[in-house]
């Protein structure tokens, strides 16, 4: 029998599959209208009542008494009611009332990020290397230094959503990168503060205070205008959606070959002079700034690289392949207890947007003994890591903000050895605790989400997690905890072995976790996933079918197009 389907055309099941799905959609569809209506309702009422006042009743002005607000006021103040922080948010566009123009809502977004950026640049002033109150030890003076580069992405950051949200035709197309690109700059300025915290330095907190209150303002207004926009046009996409699942049904990208891409590489590296460099350090001074089409393949043949390596954020596109995970390795030895700020201790970082590493190992040899030391660090949007190795102790890999995948890779660490605060999905990854401290447990995550709005948090699919080496029986091994109130992480059709702690999790002080974390475990197998005995935590969430695809490579990161343009190995959804 002919399997050809006329372009179009939807079979008996599928049309069964779409109709399903328009009927959970009605409800959502009226029950978000329905706020909607009601909070435009408000507004426009605000506005009319307001417009009515400032023409009609002119006895207060008569007699010296205050003037009603103008309805360009009213609707700032509207707007900035769903925003985290009111005043900051109304006091900082007020100003903006005394304009003739209509503001719409995305003009107060735009105005916002504008405000943002402002206060960003009057705060980054402080850490001028002038300034003589940071002329300490090493420690100090790096900690500040990290401080100067965080805060120029967070306002590279809210330049590029200022830039897309003024060019783009339809703001709902650009509400993922948005909402990325600002919760990451909120993510830069609180990973400064963490550093000046390493120094026992506390001061830094209200200089950044208005900035990252600013910053979290036009995150919570984007965040509002999609779900308003997203309400109305729910049918038209829940039907393409349709349409691509159809489509992409039991499909699988499958990997550029290896071979392929080293015979194409533009770079070679290779430690015995047969490449162009000897280190990949010189290597990366090669790399073409900004390349928006072309990728640079670099070839990095086998062999043991002692240096530490950055890939710097003008340096975009860049693929980076080894003869395996076993073969080429990078290595170095930067650590918290010899004076470098965990932010910086990573052997090999990754600023550069649409990374990709490949056969490689990226290796940090301080030792349990020097605490924070990481392998990799990746602050780099849609960064991608396919068959990679990332080998320390306490916090290995660095995940630290934006969209980031990963595919097939073995992570080896013992306290909060995945961390940051990335959208970021593992996908058939070896998770390896191995043996730490006498005095320590092992933690495998600590996610840092600091804000309600930001789309972040640590999705760990189809992965195994099982000991390390010499790993002890009765070792404390923990799925994570929480570094930060809205900590997010997922393990979900995961292998677990008997190492985890029926507990499972473990509060970052105290007895227990903010209630406003969102952890989960879903359909996880193995001797360590029970979930009887788990902490009974109101952040510990049971969660449906549904609840966990929002965490899959296509609705949490949105990576179907960008992780496929790299060539690499993947499952859109569950």
């Amino acid at each position: 029998m002919s399997t050809f389907r006329p372009y179009g055309k939807v079979n008996e099941f599928d049309q069964a599959m779409l109709e399903a799905d328009r009927k959970k959609t009605r409800k959502r569809i009226a029950i978000i209208c329905v706020s909607f209506v009601v909070l435009a309702a408000v507004v426009v009422g605000a506005v009319l009542e307001t417009t009515r006042n400032s023409k009609g009743d002119t006895t207060t002005a008569k007699n010296g008494g205050n003037s009603s607000s103008s309805p360009i006021s009213t609707s700032i103040k509207a707007v900035c009611d769903v925003t985290l922080y009111k005043d900051s948010c109304y006091n900082s566009l007020s100003p903006m009332a005394n304009s003739s123009t209509e503001l719409k809502p995305q003009d107060i977004f735009r105005l916002s990020m504008e405000v943002a950026v402002s206060e960003i640049s009057k705060a980054s002033r402080y850490f001028s290397a002038d300034n003589v109150a940071f002329k300490g030890d090493n420690m100090t003076v790096s900690v500040v230094e990290n401080c100067r580069e965080l805060l120029s992405l967070a306002i590279d950051h809210l330049n590029e959503s200022l830039s897309l949200s003024s060019t783009t035709t339809s703001i709902e197309t650009a509400v993922d990168d948005l909402r990325t690109w600002l919760g990451s700059s909120g993510t830069y300025q609180q990973t400064c503060i963490d550093g000046f915290k390493e120094i026992d330095d506390d001061s830094v907190d209200n200089r950044l205070k208005l900035s990252f209150e600013l910053t979290s303002n036009s995150l919570a207004i984007i965040t509002w205008i999609s779900k308003v926009t997203s309400a109305f046009n729910l049918n038209r996409r829940r039907l393409m959606e349709f349409e691509h699942r159809r489509r992409l049904h039991g499909e699988r990208v499958l990997a550029e070959s290896s071979d392929k891409l080293k015979k194409k590489a533009d770079i070679i590296v290779a430690k015995d002079g047969s490449g162009q460099y000897k280190t990949i350090s010189e290597a990366m001074k090669a790399v073409p700034e900004k390349s928006k089409k072309k990728r640079t393949v670099i070839y990095v043949k086998k062999g043991v690289y002692k240096e530490n390596v950055r890939v710097e954020k003008n340096k975009w596109n860049v693929t980076m392949i080894g003869d395996g995970m076993k073969s080429t390795i990078v290595t170095w030895n930067l650590n918290v207890v010899d004076g470098t700020p965990t932010f910086s201790t990573a052997t090999f970082a990754v600023f550069g947007k649409g990374f990709v590493g490949r056969d490689m190992s990226f290796v940090n040899t301080a030792g349990p003994e020097k605490h924070q030391a990481v392998a990799l660090m990746s602050t780099a949007d849609q960064s991608i890591f396919y068959r990679c190795r990332f080998d320390g102790f306490q916090d290995t890999l660095y995940s630290h903000s934006n969209r980031q995948f990963y595919r097939e890779c073995d992570i080896i660490g013992t306290v909060d050895f995945i961390f940051g605060n990335s959208a970021v999905v593992f996908q058939n990854c070896n998770i390896l605790p191995r043996q730490p401290m006498a005095n320590q447990q092992n933690t495998i995550t600590a996610q840092g989400k600091v804000d309600p709005n930001q789309n972040t948090g640590i999705s760990i699919q189809d992965c195994t997690v099982s000991p390390y080496g010499n790993l002890s029986s009765s070792l404390r091994t923990y799925l994570g905890r929480p570094w930060k109130d809205y900590s997010t992480t997922l393990f979900m059709h995961s292998t677990i072995g008997s190492l985890v702690h029926p507990a499972g999790w473990l509060p970052w002080t105290g007895n227990s976790a903010p209630n406003t974390i969102f952890y989960a475990e879903y359909k996880n197998t193995g001797a360590g996933s029970p979930t009887k005995n788990r902490v009974k935590w109101k952040g510990l969430r049971n969660i449906s079918e549904k609840e966990a695809k929002r965490f899959t490579v296509k609705e949490f990161i949105n990576g179907d197009k960008w992780i496929s343009d790299a060539g690499v190995t993947y499952k859109s959804s569950l």
